[in-house]
């Protein structure tokens, strides 16, 4: 803001002698900016969809899910282990799938120019003679993995990722041979991520996303945890990984007793709160601040909601539909939620784990995306009938429409992600002050184009999402009239057409203290 511009030159002139017309200037400054109110706030309202983001959804298509999920099945067991096998049915077995899913990461990228890099992270398991080890050999595991590399010279190394795993397993982890189908886990996560390179490889972005199938998942997260720290030794700029396992949308029949009834309406997506990587220190400080939900990982979290917001809106079925022309109709509607995220406070449910904390561990923000409620009959278990229960992770509990929104979500995150700026850094509140006022301050991200903004966001320390802002435009500080005791701040950037990144939390900084009054001198 320019104040004294609000005072023209002219009228100085008339009304203050010429020597004192820049004193007069900077008073009427400082006056009329001391008379301004001090922002508020206002509550957070959803981002503009992205015309072509929009239409990418609209082109995941449920049948092209439905195919990708019936091919890795028709590998029969997928299991980690059967890489070492010799005596497998040709075109089975965990090998036979990571040839496909490479064949289908190339075709994709056929269609798209040669957009795509497709590579495979492939290493050797070393045996372990742990209690309970679940790889008692050498045993090789490949990641496939394709890359969009962004156009903006000055952001293409910042990623985000989508992955989910291709392995699979039945009742025994050591049985390489018999049918472990894993249509839910983990195919439906597989389809997520190849759907999301179908139709995001038809768009540019700014910066760069990776499309990822991992091995190894269910003996340990031992491919995820081995491109964790490829990414973190190659110094990948990873701001953001979704995991997508079991998100198939369970369709069992007769699935009507609380609490096992499924909502299609509703994937979970689990954050960690305290960093898995962070340090005693930093635990400490966390402790301190309150922080200890609002790591990287669930700020994350919340911006999927908010992009969720944008792209998901309810609908409504009138109760009359389908009823002949001839007879009465009910005029009365039925609304139907819009698909969306419940963020669940933990790192993952409860003797489980998941690819997204191998992320985790290296220092990255990352969080799994889950359906509602797992029926844990098709999970690891024996294709079999015991007492008039199927078992077994099989095609025909797959709900493809359901898998189709989870894939329409998390590209819609991916794009956004990848669209926005990089996130605002050294963000800081000051707090040298005591007063009932909020001051933030922090630097641009490297290569953030000049057309940047920055959005500050806070919500009530009882709450789970963000819930008001403020905009400070191109400035890298803001002041609230809001009490910082009572609130959690962040910080993010925006772009012109309104694509946000993730907030981040400010770190309180006391900076210099005013000196004391000399004793029997008056203070300043």
């Amino acid at each position: 803001m320019t104040a004294v511009s609000l005072v023209p030159t002219r009228l100085h002139r008339m009304i203050f002698p010429s020597r004192t017309v820049a004193a007069a200037s900077l008073l009427a400054c400082s006056l009329l900016y001391a008379q301004q109110p001090l922002t508020t706030g206002r509550p957070i309202t959803p981002a503009p969809a992205d015309p072509a983001i929009a239409a990418a959804l609209q082109q995941v298509s449920p049948d092209q899910i439905k195919a990708t999920i019936t091919k890795l099945v028709s590998f029969n067991n997928r299991s980690t282990l059967s890489s070492m096998d010799t005596d497998l049915a040709p075109n089975t077995g965990v090998n036979a799938a990571a040839d496909w899913i490479e064949s289908e990461f190339k075709a994709i990228s056929a269609a798209c120019g040669n957009c795509l890099e497709v590579k495979r992270d492939t290493f050797i398991e070393p045996a372990s003679t742990a209690p309970y080890a679940r790889i008692t050999k050498p045993t090789r595991i490949s990641n496939v993995y394709a890359i969009l590399r962004g156009t903006d010279p000055a952001q293409a190394a910042r990623m985000v990722l989508v992955t989910g795993h291709y392995d699979s397993r039945n009742s025994k982890n050591e049985n390489s041979h018999d049918a472990a189908p894993g249509a839910n886990d983990d195919a439906s996560g597989v389809a997520v991520s190849l759907a999301s390179a179908r139709v995001l490889s038809k768009l540019k972005f700014p910066s760069t996303i990776v499309f990822v199938a991992v091995a190894g998942e269910e003996q340990g997260l031992n491919g995820s945890a081995h491109l964790a720290k490829v990414a973190k030794e190659e110094h990948w700029q990873l701001e953001a990984v979704l995991n997508n396992d079991i998100v198939g949308g369970d369709t069992t029949p007769g699935n009507t007793t609380p609490p096992n009834i499924p909502d299609k309406t509703t994937v979970r997506v689990f954050s960690e709160g305290i960093p898995a990587n962070a340090t005693p220190e930093q635990i400490h400080a966390i402790q301190s601040l309150g922080a200890e939900g609002d790591s990287p990982s669930r700020e994350l979290a919340r911006t999927i909601v908010e992009v969720d917001s944008t792209y998901f809106h309810p609908g409504s079925q009138r109760l009359s539909a389908g009823t002949p022309a001839n007879r009465p109709h009910n005029m009365a509607m039925r609304m139907i939620p819009a698909f969306h995220p419940v963020l669940i406070f933990r790192r993952d449910r409860f003797l489980r784990g998941g690819d997204h904390t191998s992320f985790n561990q290296e220092g990255f923000a990352a969080v799994r995306f889950t359906e509602w409620a797992e029926n844990f009959d098709h999970q690891h278990q024996d294709i079999r009938v015991e007492n008039g229960v199927q078992f077994g992770d099989m095609l025909q509990y797959v709900d493809f429409n359901y898998v189709a929104n989870v894939a329409r979500l998390n590209a819609a995150t991916l794009a956004t992600l990848a669209s926005a700026p990089g996130e605002p850094q050294n963000v800081r509140i000051l707090t040298a002050a005591l007063d009932n006022n909020s001051e933030l301050t922090w630097q641009a991200p490297a290569g953030a184009p000049a057309s940047t903004t920055y959005e500050v966001v806070w919500r009530e320390t009882d709450q789970p999402v963000w819930t008001d802002s403020a905009s400070a435009g191109a400035a890298l500080s803001l002041k609230l009239a809001i009490s910082k005791d009572n609130v959690v701040f962040g910080v993010r950037s925006v772009d012109p057409a309104g694509h946000r990144s993730v907030a981040v939390l400010p770190t309180p900084e006391r900076g210099p203290r005013q000196a004391a009054p000399t004793p029997g001198k008056p203070a300043n």
